[in-house]
């Protein structure tokens, strides 16, 4: 599997650099209540105004912030430094902060963007400055949503897109296990609530636009959540994966038009696959092992190269890359 070195990290990180501050084009999650509200997206979102939409802009500044983190070196570090602290002020995100009181707001980037600013908080308390300490009321906002939200959710999410379900519940079970183990409990208890009597899953997919696969997310937040009894549900709910079906599992989606924002996604897919069989390969043995590595690092190379190139992805695939990149290597 290709490895993420220095190299690599500076060229991502300068690929976020160029979006997370890049107003248009922009596609707002936003509900006019009347004229008044028709503003642009950095007077709505003083930091996350760039990055073509909300949520692509939290995970590029988690993509900054991871890549400063691990290579501190890389000739950005100090760009991306700099970045964060005129960024991470009082005043702009008092102004996030605001925009969720607005009644319309309740559904607002629910759960994806809601689940992304849990880890960039989670990334920021890794650094010496404060940015953690200043982004933290932001994230207590939205892991308060996130409860109430699986309270009243009666069924889960399966689509391979922003309102999946599981791949909301893997991100934020990092942060709730350091600062919310009510939330962590909760997940945990959802999670095999909705996924854990599935069985023979028939992985029809990909959709057209889809960039998640609805089989592997939820594997890995039974993975996550459930590590100890992984093994055995999984071979349950994928028990073909020795014999290399359902084949669709296997094999790289293809992208016919990275111009096209929806098939786009595609690429994302492949990505996010590879985030996930590398994930779960360390929790099983034998032929299931060396099948999900080897789909992963396909997954991996068949989607690398297109991270950059046209706007539609480029505001957004380095942050699954390098999910990818960071998976457990064992």
């Amino acid at each position: 599997m290709t490895k993420l070195d220095a190299i690599l990290a500076s060229h991502m990180a300068r690929i976020a650099l160029g979006h997370v501050t890049r107003e248009y084009p922009h596609k707002l999650d936003h509900v006019l209540e009347s004229e008044d509200d028709a503003l642009t997206p950095r007077v709505l979102h003083p930091i996350f105004f760039g990055s073509f939409d909300w949520h692509s802009c939290v995970h590029g500044w988690w993509t900054l912030l991871t890549l400063r983190r691990l290579f501190p070196n890389i000739e950005d570090a100090a760009a991306i430094s700099s970045l964060s602290d005129g960024s991470f002020t009082p005043e702009k995100l008092t102004a996030e902060l605001c925009y969720l009181e607005r009644p319309t707001s309740r559904g607002f980037e629910r759960p994806y963007g809601w689940a992304w600013l849990l880890q960039l908080h989670l990334e920021a308390t890794r650094h010496p400055e404060n940015w953690g300490d200043k982004l933290e009321p932001l994230a207590r906002a939205f892991a308060g949503r996130l409860s109430d939200y699986l309270h009243i959710l009666t069924y889960p999410i399966r689509v391979g897109t922003h309102f999946n379900t599981a791949f909301a519940l893997i991100l934020s079970l990092a942060w709730a296990e350091r600062f919310d183990e009510p939330l962590a409990d909760l997940i945990r208890g959802r999670s095999l609530h909705w996924f854990g009597a599935d069985r023979d899953c028939q992985a029809w997919e990909p959709g057209g636009d889809e960039f998640l696969s609805p089989a592997l997310i939820e594997a890995l937040c039974m993975a996550r959540t459930h590590s100890a009894e992984f093994a055995a549900w999984f071979g349950q709910f994928l028990p073909g994966v020795e014999q290399l079906q359902p084949a669709s599992l296997f094999e790289p989606a293809i992208v016919s038009d990275r111009s096209d924002g929806k098939i786009a996604h595609l690429d994302g897919l492949n990505l996010s696959r590879a985030w996930c069989w590398q994930s779960i390969a360390p929790l099983l043995e034998g032929g299931v092992r060396s099948n999900a590595k080897t789909a992963a690092d396909v997954h991996l190379a068949t989607a690398l190269p297109h991270i950059a190139g046209d706007y539609m992805g480029e505001h957004w695939l380095a942050s699954f890359a390098l999910l990818a990149l960071l998976a457990p290597q064992g």
